[in-house]
């Protein structure tokens, strides 16, 4: 359900570059022409043919076009109509970036409209005492109500600089071993110029280089950072999670996933230039939208090698880590709800089991043999495009070879990727565990006759850990044991050293009642009077015996992904030189704009129709009684008088959305609001690898089922009439008093 969020993790020098570059137009026009040629709409299925037979599509590399390289003329030929550099102005900077999600301004008074599922965290952060707003939801009836929501903010892109020839020089004059810090010293003073550039916005200001094409482009993005933003209104947790994991990546859908924010700035709501405007008429099927937001991190552009290693160990390592980690959580949130849901467990277990069935759906897309060929057809395009070229075959000719080494090379270690996966994880991972690799390097340097200043930052890292509660604690040491045992083997010695002989369960709990790394208070104390003893200590002596591997394992593994992301540097600059801005960069969390239209699709022998409505939502309320997935808050366990049932709720389209556009704001040629991406659908999740607009869909809340429920259920004039007319009012009376007006105004 909130598939679109983004997730938290996850990496050639080359001769003639400009020579290469200046041929780029040329070679992207022939490409594109032949992408048209062989495979526009070609199935990603294709059961009776053999795989040299399946090719490339014309968008398989996806529409997350950025703003540097706006398609404005395929935008404006495609669709009719003007889109121009002041149309993408617009778009942009009505759109704003949340943690982890996409929003937008829908007013000239600051008014921001999200996913309800992206403020979850600040829902539960702005509960006071007695409170579960999570649950009951919150409307702020009057200005003054509107909630601080600590450590938030929103940011705001207002200006692009190409800084690629900069970047690439510096990379191109320094030595392999320089290269890292050529490259962090080159984007530091793009930050420092930048900030002199903007210096009148203050602390405001927030300057980010970003990579795209995996190094082969880079672009310094200015933003203005708004960190007064205020809660509004938010629905309860049933009706934005409706349908829970069960609906989670699916069509049709019936969850009313909004709620609105506020900037401030000076203590006043913020004044925006731009805003988008909120659509009344909402679209119908065939209509075009427009999806602005943040698109995490994709793999588009990886070869065939990377992709087949990612099958292989990547992503089945991700996943039982994913599916041990939310069977730990369950299991202390049944064994203390309360405790449990203090301490937001829930929230925690949805991110889990979201990334759980996400990768899931990667993972099946890896293993499609349809995908797979397509993308090795296009792999063997580019491959064909350099060849042709002597100047671009010189400099990257050799660059596919070697990264299908360095996938073999670090498929040799798939046991110890998979048994530390995540070792450091504070949400995940031991407490226990890491106190102890951070106690070692305290220890070690003490012992060492290390500076004074080196061994306080070494302590101050050891404090800054924290403890899990003990139930909970106990079920991640014991996870971690059992990936000792499944990934290593039983006669490993390092499950020898965790396990002693004992189950997972066994041996979690007998070193944490042994060990004085268990608390972090028994730590401190012990640190002060110069200990704990490795040699007495188990956790200590577990760190000990794990060290080497972990050592060796973290060295050899370092060196190949540093490698690995020279050569895909490079290799971004070949894709560039061959295809130009016709294909766009994978997903980077940065500002993008896509398009698609809104279309049903074939699914399970039927059809999904285009939108969804509230006769829907009550149809799975009450075809499942009991269950807590598609139950109702009080509020809506009637359907409210007034509220017109067939009012579209939740509609689909074409476009290439993907984790982090939750939020995104979906708007018309006129960039009027027609609904919020919350969602794709189950066969959108290939779009880790590769955009199928023939049977992926994004998933949006219509603006209409939003007005229909902040007019009939939750009586949010204020936000209304906001919305229709532009006005800022400060209290419900004061919308109350205008609505009335205005009704008996039109009535005469």
């Amino acid at each position: 359900m909130w598939t679109e969020s983004h997730a938290p993790p996850s990496l050639v020098t080359s001769q003639g570059l400009a020579t290469a570059v200046s041929r780029s137009l040329t070679l992207a026009a022939s490409a594109v022409m032949l992408n048209l040629a062989l495979a526009a709409g070609a199935p990603a299925q294709v059961p009776d043919a053999g795989p040299d037979t399946v090719r490339a599509g014309q968008f398989d590399y996806g529409k997350m076009w950025t703003f540097e390289y706006p398609p404005g003329d395929y935008f404006s030929e495609t669709y009719g109509f003007r889109a121009d550099d002041s149309w993408f102005e617009r778009a942009r900077l009505s759109v704003l970036r949340i943690p982890g999600c996409s929003a937008s301004f829908v007013s000239p008074n600051g008014l921001v409209a999200t996913n309800h599922h992206c403020v979850r965290g600040a829902v539960s952060r702005t509960s006071r005492q007695g409170e579960n707003l999570l649950d009951r939801g919150f409307y702020a009836e009057a200005l003054e109500d509107e909630r601080p929501i600590d450590g938030f903010y929103a940011d705001q892109l207002i200006a692009i600089e190409d800084v690629t020839d900069e970047v690439l020089r510096a990379l191109d004059v320094a030595t392999d071993e320089g290269r890292g810090q050529a490259r962090a010293e080159a984007f530091d003073r793009i930050r420092q110029r930048g900030r002199q550039a903007h210096s009148d916005m203050g602390d405001s200001l927030w300057v980010q280089v970003v990579s795209l094409y995996n190094g082969g482009r880079h672009s310094a993005y200015v933003f203005r950072r708004f960190t007064d933003v205020r809660l509004v209104q938010a629905v309860e947790l049933e009706l934005g999670f409706f349908g829970g994991d069960p609906d989670n990546f699916t069509y049709p859908r019936y969850a009313l996933d909004f709620a609105f924010l506020r900037v401030y700035q000076d203590d006043a709501p913020y004044r925006p230039e731009h805003h988008f405007g909120w659509s009344e008429a909402g679209v119908e099927e065939g209509d075009v939208v427009f999806v602005i937001g943040n698109p995490g991190q994709t793999n588009r552009l990886r070869t065939i090698a990377q992709l087949e290693y990612q099958q292989s160990v990547q992503v089945p390592a991700l996943l039982g880590f994913l599916d041990s980690r939310l069977e730990a959580l369950d299991a202390y949130r049944a064994a203390d709800p309360a405790e449990a849901e203090a301490l937001g467990i829930r929230n925690r277990m949805f991110s889990l089991s979201n990334s759980l069935k996400a990768s899931t759906g990667r993972l099946e897309a890896l293993e499609d043999p349809g995908i797979m060929a397509r993308k090795r057809d296009a792999e063997r395009q580019l491959r064909d495009s350099l060849s042709a070229d002597p100047e671009l075959a010189a400099a990257y000719g050799g660059l596919f070879d070697r990264l299908e080494e360095i996938q073999a090379e670090k498929a040799g270690y798939a046991s110890a990727f998979a048994a530390f996966l995540a070792q450091t994880n504070q949400l995940y991972a031991s407490a226990t565990l890491r106190r102890a690799l951070a106690a070692n390097a305290l220890l070690q340097a003490r012992a060492n006759g290390a500076p004074p200043d080196t061994v306080e930052l070494l302590r101050l890292e050891l404090g800054r850990i924290g403890d899990h509660p003990a139930e909970l604690e106990r079920r991640l040491l014991a996870a971690r044991f059992a990936d000792f045992e499944r990934y290593f083997g039983p006669d490993h010695e390092i499950t020898t050293a965790a396990l002693q002989g004992a189950s997972p369960e066994a041996a979690a709990s007998a070193l944490l009642t042994a060990s004085v790394l268990s608390d972090s208070v028994a730590t401190a104390a012990a640190i002060a009077a110069g200990g704990p003893s490795p040699a007495e200590d188990p956790a200590l002596r577990l760190i000990a015996a794990t060290l080497p591997v972990t050592r060796r394992y973290r060295a050899d593994f370092g060196r190949l992904t540093a490698e690995e992301a020279e050569l895909e540097e490079g290799l971004g600059r070949a894709r560039f030189a061959v295809y130009g801005r016709s294909v766009p960069p994978d997903g980077t969390f940065s500002p993008r704009i896509t398009d698609g239209r809104v279309r049903g699709y074939e699914y399970n022998g039927t059809l999904a129709p285009p939108y969804t409505t509230f006769y829907g939502l009550y149809d799975r309320h009450i075809s499942n009684p009991g269950n807590v997935e598609w139950a109702l808050p009080p509020s809506w366990s009637e359907p409210p008088p007034g509220l017109d049932l067939g009012t579209p709720l939740n509609f689909v389209s074409t476009a290439d959305t993907y984790g982090g556009n939750s939020g995104s704001p979906a708007v018309t040629a006129d960039q009027a609001l027609v609904g919020l991406n919350f969602d794709r659908n189950i066969q959108g999740l290939s779009r880790d690898f590769i955009y199928l607009p023939e049977r992926g869909r994004n998933v949006m809340v219509d603006v209409r089922a939003i007005r229909a429920a902040l007019d009939q259920v939750y009586d949010a004039d204020r936000i209304v009439q906001e919305l229709l007319t532009g006005r800022l009012f400060e209290t419900e009376a004061e919308a109350d008093a205008a609505a009335e007006a205005d009704a008996a105004a039109g009535s005469s």
